[in-house]
């Protein structure tokens, strides 16, 4: 019942930017959420233009109860898969990351440290027309410590007052 709460806290910290999935988001997570900013330069006329750019973010949220490495490392498959396949790179295409962010109550220490070595990359075209990464975020409720890969660090923030 508590994971709930935080859960709908958590998506409302993301809803003024994000369009968020609850009713029928990809299993097994609980939603899911998509950000997309586009940008173009031009000279005078929107003609005359000079570059465009793309970048998207596909979030995954999970609520576990227990969290172990092959749960862990099945869900993050699972959510880089899904938001992989949603990438269309081109040649204003930026990035499109897949972030995946995950609150349990419980997390086996191995799992902690396995954490921290999760990472996907994938570039398109040798970075021409763009690259993915995998931010992945861990917050474990019984003892309020966040845990995150690489990439996942600049969420820490999101998930503090969670």
């Amino acid at each position: 019942m508590e994971t709930d709460s935080r859960l709908t806290k958590l998506l409302s910290s993301f809803e003024r930017y994000y369009t968020i999935e609850t009713d029928n988001p990809t299993q097994p997570f609980n939603a899911e959420a998509f950000f997309n900013v586009h940008g173009e330069q031009y000279v005078l006329l929107k003609i005359a233009k000079i570059a465009e750019m793309d970048s998207k973010d596909y979030v995954y949220f999970k609520v576990e109860d227990n969290l172990d490495s092959d749960k862990l490392q099945t869900l993050a498959q699972t959510a880089w898969d899904a938001g992989i396949a949603k990438v269309v790179p081109y040649s204003g295409h930026r990035n499109s990351d897949v972030t995946l962010i995950i609150l349990a109550y419980k997390i086996d220490d191995d799992t902690k440290k396995l954490i921290k070595k999760i990472k996907f990359y994938k570039s398109y075209k040798f970075s021409f027309w763009g690259w993915s990464h995998f931010r992945l975020v861990v917050k474990e409720l019984s003892s309020n410590k966040i845990y995150f890969n690489r990439f996942g660090s600049d969420l820490k923030k999101v998930l503090i007052n969670i």
